[in-house]
This record gives structure tokens, sequence and C-alpha cells, in this order.
């Protein structure tokens, strides 16, 4: 008699997504390949300033993520180990794009490591043609009306455009 036993391995990519990359859809599309279950987890952080809000950063990342059966958004308010806790989910995937990342994602591992032992920190390392898409370069290229549409989805794009009008509600500054 065999017994087969049939473990989901769920994990979670957090980040702040403002805005959403094609790097970070990149690699929530390899994420759903290797994990039965991906939840994309919008962080907010209250040092951060945003250009996009909670609620919008969550509705692009739910847009993008809709093509994969096994990925979802979520929105996190408080510690990103809290909400894998509350929601059992053990593994943590963090994108790596050099040295640089690695070294602040290594020590950012360790320190949810000791908040949370049961959680385990995967490192996806970056698709060469996305190492140089940084979310702070791309706010920036868009407040001058710069063409950001090879770094970001088509959503993504209209939503920078939408932001850069004049008399646009949380129009893009180049200065903050």
């Amino acid at each position: 008699m065999f017994i087969i036993l049939f473990v989901m391995i769920r994990a979670a990519f957090p980040g702040s997504f403002d805005p959403p990359t094609l790097g970070h859809l990149n690699i929530i599309q390899r994420a759903a390949a290797v994990f039965d279950e991906v939840t994309v987890v919008v962080a907010e952080n209250r040092r951060k300033k945003y250009l996009f809000s909670a609620e919008e950063r969550l509705d692009l990342v739910s847009r993008l993520a809709a093509p994969w059966k096994n990925v979802s958004a979520a929105l996190c308010r408080g510690l990103v180990v809290d909400f894998l806790k509350e929601r059992e989910i053990p593994v943590l995937i963090r994108g790596i794009r050099g040295i640089g990342d690695f070294s602040h994602e290594f020590e950012l591992s360790l320190m949810n490591r000791a908040l949370n032992p049961a959680v385990e920190t995967v490192f996806f390392t970056t698709d060469q043609r996305y190492v140089v898409i940084h979310s702070s370069a791309i706010k920036e290229i868009a407040s001058f009306g710069g063409d950001v549409s090879a770094m970001v989805p088509p959503a993504v794009a209209r939503a920078l455009e939408a932001k850069s009008r004049p008399g646009s509600p949380a129009g893009l500054d180049p200065a903050g």
C-alpha cells in the first residue's frame, strides 16, 4: 500500500511595487512556475513616500497577476513576517539584481528569520534584461515625460502617464 501526500508550497513576494515593473512581473511569473500558490504582498512602509496609494498599487499588482491562477495579491500594513504567519505562508521570495541587493536582502532575511523562524527566504536572481530597472528611476523618467514602456507593463505606463498630467491629484514630482 502506498500513501501519497501532497504538500502545497505557498510563497509570498513582498514589495512596495511603486510602481510595479517588468522585473517584478518576471519574478512573479517564475515564482508561479515554482510554487503552488504565490501571494504578491503590497507592503506599506510608513517611512516611505509613495507615488501611488496602497490601494492603487494593489489594484495594479492584482491586474498584473491575473493571468496566473495560482497568484493573488494582498495588502500588508504591518510586518511582512506577521502577515506570513497569519496566512501560514512559509516561503518569502526576494528578487536580487546584484551584489548590493544581495547584501541588503541577506541581512533582511536574517532579521525576518529572527522574528519568525518558520520563514524561509528564497532569492530569485533577476533576468539580465531587468538588472537596471528601478522603481525610483522609472518615476523620475516618467516625471519628465520620458518613455518607460520598456520598463513597465502597459497598464503601469498608463497609470504613470495619468499621474504626470498637470492637475493630477498626485502628480509626479521630480524633486520628491
